[in-house]
């Protein structure tokens, strides 16, 4: 092979080869826990006014009911997995579901919707989160599995007849994978899911656009890293194609001005639910931050549901 022909490729793999090294770079910064600091029990955006807030109304609530807490621990797929359960003296609970990069401390403040209910809650540091253990965070497609371990928990060791699920983001995502598994059991009844969205690639190349970034090559590579070592094909599997197979109720709860799961998004994974389903727009909020907007609409909206339900 002439010598010129060598430089051509030389130059072309020298060309190509920081791509898949940034796209792993991308993939670890946004799901992989490098550190126990990553991702530990403290406000991820600490400079955010709102965020800021909800976090301080959170440690709020926990610390108004601080006496009906213990601590709560599992053990699912070989990882120790930590959580609280705030024992309200009730035979149903919510189990909490927050979405990436947040601890349980983080759930405390949507819990108080279900303390009106009379329900009680358990709020969890999801796998590779907070004390819990875990490197790889999979967006549902292995964490639905430490849900059901939870709901184990609640019904064998607490005597729970009825458990709910409460998810945010990445959240609502985990609970209905768990919600559709073949083998959950019937104690489960119903979600409610804010943000929902369409399937993580979809959401991840929104958040690019917001962030005015080249959707590819990021996109390419981190869906394959996602696929090699989370185990998930976000790609052609996600929520709108899972959502057909739910045979339980539930509220989507949605702003108009969310950007990372668009309306329209939400949209097409409510109209393909088949089961008893409820969508409640609300006019402001970002992303996961419905609740900070309109706290007494957003709360009446998830005591409503779920007293209709009669669990």
């Amino acid at each position: 092979m002439p010598f010129w022909i060598w430089i051509i490729i030389a130059v072309v793999i020298v060309g190509l080869l920081p791509l898949p090294i940034l796209g792993y770079y991308l993939y670890s910064v946004l799901l992989v826990r490098t550190s126990k600091k990553k991702w530990g029990r403290e406000c991820s955006i600490p400079d955010d006014e709102e965020y800021k807030r909800m976090f301080d109304i959170g440690i709020a609530w926990d610390q108004q009911y601080a006496e009906y807490k213990q601590p709560v621990e599992i053990v699912s797929d070989g990882f120790r997995l930590v959580g609280e359960y705030f024992d309200f003296g009730s035979d149903t609970s919510v189990i909490i579901i927050a979405g990436r990069m947040e601890s349980l401390l983080y759930s405390y403040y949507f819990a108080e919707p279900y303390r009106k209910l009379g329900y009680n809650v358990l709020v969890i540091d999801n796998r590779a989160h907070g004390l819990s253990e875990g490197k790889y965070h999979s967006l549902g497609f292995k964490e639905y599995r430490d849900i059901l371990r939870w709901g184990e928990l609640l019904h064998d060791k607490f005597h729970q007849n009825s458990i709910v699920i409460h998810g945010i983001c990445i959240g609502s995502c985990v609970g209905l994978f768990a919600l559709t598994a073949p083998e959950c059991p019937d104690y489960f009844k119903a979600m409610a899911a804010e943000g929902m969205y369409t399937t993580f690639h979809d959401s991840f190349v929104n958040h690019l656009i917001d962030g005015h970034h080249p959707v590819q090559p990021a996109t390419f590579f981190v869906m394959l890293y996602i696929r090699i070592f989370g185990g998930a094909d976000v790609v052609h599997d996600g929520p709108v194609y899972r959502i057909d197979k739910l045979k339980k109720p539930i509220l989507f709860l949605h702003s108009r001005e969310d950007v990372f799961s668009k309306p329209d998004e939400v949209q097409r994974v409510y109209d393909r639910c088949q089961s008893e389903k409820k969508l409640v727009w609300f006019d402001k909020g970002d992303h996961s931050r419905v609740r900070i907007n309109a706290p007494e609409r957003y709360d009446e909206t998830v005591i409503g549901f779920f007293q209709h339900l009669d669990i």
